[in-house]
């Protein structure tokens, strides 16, 4: 090679050298910059929520903090490399999150991607009916509805359990969830927590009972619930129904009339009520009714399947929350005209 082209290719490389340290300064500079950026804290007074969609990128973060937060494009292109420096670029998750004052950058992407928002209670209080529950659900700001509208087996259909009656069967409590959540992803946890305490409760259950499966149970359960002002007495009720029960007995249990009544209770019970004829009316009826009345409470299955042994047959209302139980008809008799002389 001739001494020009020795020159010639030594400056070559002396420039390729130059050049790639001038770019391993500038991509040095860029990081240090961002990650400046990164853990400086942003200008947020007060607190302030923000929702992310599903599906929902950086910039549509950006755009939705914009009323709180002013970005210039410096500010935005510093999200985006900082975002890929993290490794959070396509990780953001669905939800409503909370910022904090005082919250940087870096923590905001954390948060973001962490898919811990703000978490959102609903409460299925034992004795409510499925209308009752449904009403509560489509009540709550924070949950998309999509089960509202469904008659009541394309719900249970919907929840994976086409056969299952739908009265009765989802265990009351608290359930927590994240904003976009769906109506029917509630109710599916409330339908598979009753089956499991079902399942398991069932299976524990008392010798002999006049209970053929856990739906009757269920049923049962349902009607002690609502029978129940004061939890102590679940087991006892629920021992006079058993007896009730085995001796070939109607129930004769208000709640199911006022059930199979409808909308048409007004909140008054009468005697010509006791005597029209509904599915659910065990003053007209033997048995069980056709489905559960309401939610019932662990304890009011366990109750069931439990049952106090007792020798009473009746009860009535004591008019404080409790019951006067009885043996026998004319002392049930003495007792109604006790407690509720004057009745329609």
């Amino acid at each position: 090679m001739s001494w020009f082209g020795k020159v010639f290719w030594a400056r070559l490389s002396l420039a390729a050298l130059l050049l790639a340290v001038l770019m391993g300064l500038a991509v040095w500079g860029v990081r240090v910059d961002v990650q400046r950026y990164a853990a400086s804290v942003l200008p947020l007074s007060e607190p302030f929520c923000v929702t992310l969609e599903r599906g929902a990128r950086l910039g549509d973060v950006l755009d939705d903090l914009a009323p709180v937060l002013t970005w210039s494009e410096l500010d935005r292109w510093r999200w985006r490399v900082l975002a890929r420096m993290d490794g959070n670029a396509g990780r953001l998750r669905a939800g409503e999150y909370r910022l904090e004052a005082g919250i940087t950058p870096s923590a905001l992407l954390r948060l973001l991607s962490s898919g811990q928002g703000i978490q959102h209670k609903v409460t299925l209080v034992e004795g409510m009916t499925l209308e009752q529950v449904r009403d509560e659900l489509a009540e709550h700001p924070a949950l998309v509805q999509e089960g509202f509208a469904l008659p009541a087996q394309d719900l249970m259909a919907a929840l994976g359990d086409k056969d299952a009656q739908a009265e009765g069967h989802f265990m009351p409590e608290t359930y927590v969830f994240t904003r976009g959540d769906t109506d029917l992803s509630v109710l599916k946890r409330a339908h598979e927590a009753m089956q499991q305490t079902l399942a398991q409760l069932w299976a524990e259950r008392d010798a002999e009972l006049p209970l053929q499966t856990p739906q009757q149970a269920l049923i049962l359960a349902s009607i002690v619930e609502k029978e129940s002002g004061i939890a102590a007495e679940r087991a006892k009720i629920a021992g006079v129904f058993i007896n009730r029960l085995r001796k070939g007995m109607k129930l004769q249990t208000d709640p199911t009339v006022i059930y199979g009544l409808g909308h048409t209770f007004d909140g008054n019970l009468r005697r010509r009520d006791l005597e029209r004829d509904t599915p659910w009316n065990t003053y007209t009826r033997s048995g069980l009714p056709p489905t559960a009345i309401a939610l019932p409470s662990q304890d009011a299955l366990r109750a069931v399947l439990h049952p106090e042994k007792t020798t009473a047959l009746y009860f009535v209302a004591d008019g404080r929350g409790g019951h006067v139980f009885s043996d026998s008809l004319d002392a049930h008799n003495r007792a109604v005209r006790r407690y509720i002389s004057g009745k329609n």
